[in-house]
């Protein structure tokens, strides 16, 4: 290491301070490394990664901090560290490179790119070796044969400027069951049926894929999605994936059977799979989706909250260096902490003496059955083995608290912390507890006050108070998403005229003239290679089709069809799109069930409003919107008020008269 800082002790992002020391002669992307790579007619050599990547780490290790490696890398190149959360912009840019190039990418994603930022090779992970002698052929190109050089940006700046372009179709046709329909026959033939996920490993948790199948199986009556999903959540809330003690999921299982995980747990996965698993206890009642939900919001409020009540972004997988350190157990010590129910503890838990994971006697804590079948297998009542469970994990926790913790990420990101502000507000009505309402509040009202720029956008990034980096679309998007949900949570109207004034700012600020899509770059942002959309649903859904969602939601909410009339744009530019990959158009197959069956409009009015709106929280209905409130601007809710309860149904323009009980809303609804 260093005795001396690079550039990057300065950042306010953790990834690059973990650079701070490399011998390398780091930069952050900025105006001073951009204008001395012009200057000096130097290669730049983009790097990229985040905090808790394994092989970032690694790559790190052995290569950034060899005083070898660096010195080819400081003679040949303007060496750029960027931080992929902090600016997806620029990596989504070189990333849609790499796969350009070599077919795949991933990170560490490294890059290397002309003067002018137009990039001419790169890949993901490399060995020492390989990775010098990259660096020095590259380097020679650039020196013996620029026009080549020249000549490959050229070509690779091309294909990402005009990759996933997305242009104006024009719909027709209603859509209908058969569009779901098909989309989800292709869709079944991936399922484990098993052990849930899809037949493949690594199996990530992707849950906006599950939370349309789910509402699919729901609206559609299909069992095999019903089975496959409520099986999914299921294995993953029993597996590896799951921290059994402390709650919370990592970021996915290397194996098939979400066994072991990698250990590195993220708030976005985390914040999707909250929902997810609210919604999927309202439609099933099963008691382990509750569980999950009450110790992983519990595991955010204790390691992931910040004194500001904003949410880090994520944990590392390594501890002391070792990945899963933190998390795992050898019987002895199971043994030594537990005394008489050792045995049993451990039997729940499936810990050996010979271990559970990589022959090294060492047992990532993990379930086969539920605490209940659990008990019966056992012989034992389901109240006496509980009380023993809560008392084993108590005493567990108390000896892993005093371990070396994982790297923790503190930057607080807009966008994943609107994740988490919905699956708050989802949960606060879901399972009646204020306490996860207060912290959604405290959140979304602290981003509107100090995330707030002087021409009234949005900061994406927060960290020892400071934002430095505006907003991009997915900030925009999960936020105003966040704000609809604590609507339907205290139906404060004040959430709504802050999301309708936000969602202006983005369709003045992020509109292309030649697509229905938005920009995920600002048209003030800084100037890139290439401005582009994010179009496909991944691990995140897509920040355009979030936005699709929003726009639908508030046109119904204020009546206003420029929302409605761009959110049905937007769905009519990728339909065709939808039924080749359903599995990475989720959230847009989402926005096209609605479309199908219809959003229920629910107005409450009256003395009795609260109660009714608490018992409809316990029932599933995935497409609705509830309203209610006293002398409101909202046109659904105008003219409706009386002290007699009331619930009005209405959909597609259309309203039924009212009734009195959710028994008769329900009638109405179905």
């Amino acid at each position: 290491m260093n005795l001396e800082p690079n550039s990057l002790i300065h950042a306010s992002s953790p990834y690059l301070l973990q650079h701070a020391y490399n011998p390398v002669n780091w930069y952050e992307w900025g105006e001073e490394a951009l204008a001395k790579a012009k200057r000096e007619n130097k290669l730049i050599l983009v790097s990229i990664g985040y905090s808790a990547c394994h092989w970032c780490h690694v790559m790190e290790r052995e290569s950034f901090e060899l005083h070898e490696v660096a010195e080819v890398m400081n003679k040949h190149f303007i060496c750029i560290k960027v931080d992929r959360e902090e600016r997806p912009d620029i990596d989504q840019i070189y990333m849609l490179a790499i796969q350009l190039m070599t077919g795949s990418g991933g990170w560490p994603l490294n890059c290397i790119c002309l003067p002018d930022q137009r990039p001419i090779y790169g890949g993901t992970y490399f060995k020492k070796e390989d990775w010098i002698n990259i660096l020095v052929n590259v380097a020679d190109l650039w020196e013996t044969e620029p026009g080549k050089a020249e000549q490959y940006a050229e070509q690779l700046t091309a294909g990402i400027r005009n990759s996933e372009k997305v242009v104006h179709q024009l719909k027709t046709d209603p859509y209908t069951t058969k569009d779901l329909h098909d989309i989800t026959m292709p869709w079944k033939r991936n399922f484990d049926m098993t052990e849930g996920g899809y037949n493949r490993a690594p199996k990530f948790p992707l849950p906006n894929n599950w939370l349309f199948l789910l509402r699919y199986s729901h609206l559609m009556k299909d069992n095999a999605t019903h089975v496959a999903t409520l099986l999914t959540l299921e294995k993953m809330a029993l597996g590896g994936i799951y921290d059994q003690l402390g709650g919370g999921f990592a970021r996915y299982s290397v194996d098939g059977n979400w066994h072991v995980p990698h250990f590195e747990k993220m708030l976005y996965d985390n914040a999707q799979l909250v929902s997810l698993y609210a919604e999927a206890y309202q439609l099933s009642g099963h008691p382990l989706f509750k569980d999950v939900v009450i110790e992983t919001l519990t595991w955010v409020e204790r390691e992931m909250t910040s004194p500001k009540g904003l949410f880090y972004a994520a944990l590392d997988a390594d501890s002391e260096g070792v990945e899963g350190k933190f998390y795992v157990w050898d019987l002895l010590e199971i043994e030594k902490v537990l005394d008489t129910d050792a045995a049993l503890i451990a039997d729940y838990f499936n810990v050996t003496a010979r271990g559970n994971w990589e022959e090294e006697e060492v047992n990532i804590l993990l379930r086969k059955q539920t605490a209940q079948e659990f008990a019966e297998s056992k012989g034992l009542s389901y109240e006496n083995f509980s009380v023993k469970l809560k008392r084993a994990k108590e005493r567990l926790m108390a000896v892993r608290q005093k371990r070396v913790p994982p790297g923790l990420d503190d930057k607080c990101l807009t966008a994943w912390n609107g994740m988490m502000i919905k699956a708050l507000a989802e949960s606060s009505q879901i399972f009646d507890r204020e306490e996860f309402y207060l912290a959604a509040k405290k959140a979304a009202d602290f981003i509107l006050s100090d995330l707030s720029t002087e021409d009234g956008g949005l900061y994406r990034n927060y960290k020892h108070n400071k934002a430095s980096i505006t907003a991009f679309l997915d900030d925009y998007a999960f936020f105003i998403s966040a704000l609809l949900a604590l609507y339907e949570a205290d139906f404060d109207e004040r959430w709504l005229t802050e999301a309708k004034r936000l969602t202006d700012l983005v369709l003045s600020n992020f509109r292309d003239l030649d697509s229905p899509m938005l920009f995920y770059t600002a048209a003030n942002s800084e100037t890139l290679i290439a401005r582009k959309h994010e179009i496909m649903d991944n691990v995140i859904p897509a920040a355009n089709s979030v936005m699709a969602q929003n726009l639908k939601q508030l046109g119904l909410l204020f009546d206003e069809a420029r929302y409605t009339d761009k959110a049905d744009k937007m769905l009519a530019a990728v339909h065709a799109q939808i039924k080749t990959y359903g599995s990475a158009y989720s959230n847009w197959a989402i926005q096209l069930m609605n479309e199908v069956f219809g959003i229920n409009e629910i107005a409450i009015t009256g003395d009795s409003a609260v109660e009714i709106k608490k018992e409809l929280d316990q029932r599933y209905i995935p497409n609705k919107i509830v309203l209610s409130g006293t002398n409101s601007a909202l046109p659904l809710l105008k003219d409706k008020q009386s002290i007699e309860t009331k619930i009005y149904i209405c959909r597609n323009k259309s309203c039924q008269l009212p009734v009195t009980t959710v028994e008769e809303a329900l009638k109405l609804i179905n």
